[in-house]
């Protein structure tokens, strides 16, 4: 008579999360960080008898010259014919990712749009160590590199007429609608100055009563939605959690890399502040630092939003 050895249980239960480690790495470096998804959504923000606003909100491309997949589809979305774009910053993934912001951006040229900067806008990338991010927002600890900021800016505002919110306020009309802006730099970095944003909006002048107000922030860090909110935004717009990027299949995201909870980290949701309730729409965004190459359950995204009047 033979004897058959069978393995110890441990072995086999290592044995199967090893094989699920593997399969989840494969989908996520190989498949899901390119399956690029358009988001769609409605919210009830604007001014009373306002028209609808196809907004499209576009975030966190950290763009590199070689990611053509990801340029042509941000190409592509100019065919959705939306009336105002949002970026809400990171667009920059390597020093010389202004040509693949260039190639991918360039259908866009004449459509209105604002923006604001994340850090990957103006410090290069850094390799670091994920498991960081499990102990709380990141913090640099390296010296940084810096990105050609002032072309993209420039590129942004002189060639596809975009406005810079960093800081600031602005007025602009959109398909009809008057529209009031304000935006700060990467709070995440304490790049905002939320201080300045009352003078920049009273430099805009009185503001009639049919006009909507919409505040952008790359970070969205409840000190700013706080503030915002304050201060009058109808609807907030923020990217920088990449909708926590590594996110367990129904549960959703791990961390969010700021003080927003989790279950907001992506989508279309809603903040409070001082009794008053407005939209809020935080960007999952279509890419990832060159070092951290992985989507899993969190497909990269734009997302249309089309803001109608509230009743």
């Amino acid at each position: 008579m033979t004897s058959r050895r069978t393995a110890h249980p441990a072995l086999i239960a290592l044995g199967a999360v090893g094989a699920a480690g593997a399969a989840a790495a494969v989908w996520g470096i190989g498949i899901e960080r390119y399956l690029f998804t358009v988001r769609e959504a409605t919210a009830s923000a604007l001014a009373p008898g306002s028209s609808p606003l196809r907004v499209l909100h576009i975030s966190d491309a950290h763009m590199a010259p070689w990611q053509h997949r990801k340029q042509d589809w941000l190409a592509s979305l100019a065919q959705l014919k939306p009336d105002l774009v949002i970026n809400t910053g990171d667009n920059l993934g390597h020093r010389d990712g202004l040509a693949g912001i260039r190639r991918a951006f360039e259908p866009f040229a004449g459509i209105p749009g604002v923006f604001v900067h994340g850090s990957n806008d103006v410090n290069g990338p850094a390799p670091r160590n994920p498991i960081r991010y499990f102990a709380g927002p990141s913090k640099r600890h390296t010296e940084p590199t810096f990105l050609d900021t002032d072309a993209m800016d420039a590129y942004f505002t002189d060639e596809l007429g975009w406005t810079d919110l960093n800081n600031t306020a602005a007025r602009l009309t959109v398909a009809g609608n008057p529209l009031d802006f304000f935006g700060v730099s990467d709070a995440h970095r304490q790049w905002d100055r939320l201080e300045d944003l009352p003078a920049a909006i009273r430099a805009l002048g009185p503001q009639d009563a049919a006009t909507s107000v919409l505040g952008v922030t790359h970070a969205p860090y409840q000190r700013v939605m706080n503030r915002y909110i304050e201060l009058g935004a109808d609807a907030i717009f923020g990217g920088h959690t990449h909708g926590g990027q590594v996110c367990l299949p129904g549960f959703g995201a791990l961390v969010a890399n700021c003080d927003i909870p989790l279950k907001q980290a992506k989508g279309l949701s809603t903040w409070t502040q001082g009794g008053r309730t407005v939209p809020l729409n935080v960007s999952a965004g279509c890419g990832h630092s060159i070092y951290a190459p992985v989507r899993l359950a969190c497909r990269p995204e734009a997302t249309l939003l089309t803001l109608t009047a509230r009743g």
